[in-house]
């Protein structure tokens, strides 16, 4: 009898510690999105390249089984935080990734600096968020990156007097600034800069003060999501038609919904980090699975954020050899460069905020569908507003 008892209670030990070896072996990565609400594109988007990522590359690294643990914030500040809070203390994960906005990334920095556990931004892009944190790591964009080619560009097309036109928010002030000290720099002028609420948009009075205003273009930027409203107001009140040319960062005819917005995005010309026509290799086989997993979905911006996240959170693990300390894969991702669908990027190691290049592209038919067609490439562009 005493022999049996030993023989369980050794068989019950033998299990526990199997099972603390099994639990030691995984590596939980919370995956933090509004996956419902008024943000909910940007959560099925980021999701969707995160998937692609480990369905391409496999779900083992450094001997560590990843596990995705998803969250639904809503795109609430409050939740966000509480989520990170309840992934960090019970749910044990070692990394965070995700943040569809600026505010919600910025909640959960107090959470990070206590835990020391790193966070990947997917999508958020504000300069002034990585400086809360310094395990805050970013493969989204700085957001006037985008901007400052656009610029350029603008001067040496012959695009001498612009009207700026931003969302009144974070990302927007950025964007602005960057922009606007850009074309300055280049000789340009700026004739108005009009800034347009972020709730509940109606764009028709502010074009109309473009249109007054007489500019050779105007330089728009607005959030994910609200490109096809604008374009539809831009079309309508002629401003077309009255020859002012529209260029913008690329959330305005963006990947998800250039289709949907139709023939009134044609020729518009936008700076980004990402197309779904870009052509490499790489970008291929991202295209190829998100569209097989997703329902024909094409893939965005911020898409491959999430699938460079998991690129970024699988070579930091391969780096440490496994080890989960959050100061030590932070250290691992400073400096890290690959190959991304979007092209050659890498993460600067002073400022954990990315580098890459910026593309200038025009709305354009192939094949039957709108495509952001790449036409000159601004080569390992950071954010002016990083230090």
């Amino acid at each position: 009898m005493v022999t049996r008892r030993v023989f369980i209670a050794s068989t019950l030990l033998s299990m526990l510690a199997a099972g603390s070896a099994l639990a030691q072996d995984a590596v939980k990565i919370g995956l933090i999105l509004p996956m419902t609400g008024p943000f909910a594109s940007t959560g099925r988007q980021v999701e969707a390249g995160v998937r692609a990522y480990m369905a391409l590359h496999g779900d083992t690294v450094a001997g560590k089984k990843i596990e995705l643990v998803l969250r639904d914030d809503a795109g609430t500040a409050d939740q966000t935080r509480r989520i990170a809070q309840e992934l960090v203390v019970n749910e044990g994960v070692s990394m965070l990734t995700g943040f569809g906005l600026t505010p919600l990334a910025m909640s959960v920095a107090p959470v990070l600096n206590q835990a020391k556990v790193p966070a990947i931004i997917t999508s958020a892009t504000t300069s002034a968020i990585m400086k809360q944190s310094d395990y805050f790591v970013r493969t989204s964009m700085g957001g006037p990156q985008s901007a400052v080619p656009v610029a350029t560009w603008a001067v040496e097309n012959g695009l001498k007097r612009v009207v700026t036109l931003v969302t009144d928010y974070g990302p927007g002030h950025d964007i602005e600034k960057g922009f606007t000290d850009q074309f300055k720099k280049e000789g340009g002028e700026i004739v108005e800069a009009v800034r347009v609420p972020l709730q509940n948009p109606d764009f028709a009075p502010f074009l109309q003060r473009v249109r007054d205003a007489k500019p050779d273009a105007v330089f728009v930027f607005v959030p994910s999501g609200v490109g096809s409203l604008f374009m539809k107001q831009f079309t309508d009140r002629g401003l077309k038609e009255a020859g002012i040319k529209l260029i913008a960062t690329g959330d305005v005819t963006d990947d998800d919904l250039l289709n949907g917005i139709g023939d009134p995005a044609m020729g518009v010309v936008t700076g980004h980090f990402y197309s779904a026509n870009h052509d490499s290799p790489e970008n291929k086989a991202f295209v190829e699975q998100v569209r097989k997993a997703n329902n024909n979905m094409r893939p965005n911006f911020m898409s491959v954020g999430g699938y460079d996240a998991m690129h970024l959170a699988y070579a930091a693990l391969e780096k440490t050899g496994g080890d989960t300390d959050g100061t030590k894969l932070v250290e691992a991702m400073k400096g890290m460069e690959w190959m991304s669908p979007r092209g050659p990027i890498a993460i600067d190691p002073a400022t954990r905020d990315i580098v890459q290049d910026i593309y200038i592209r025009e709305v354009k038919k192939v094949d039957g569908e709108l495509y952001n067609v790449e036409l000159k490439t601004y080569e390992k562009i950071r954010d002016p507003n990083a230090n």
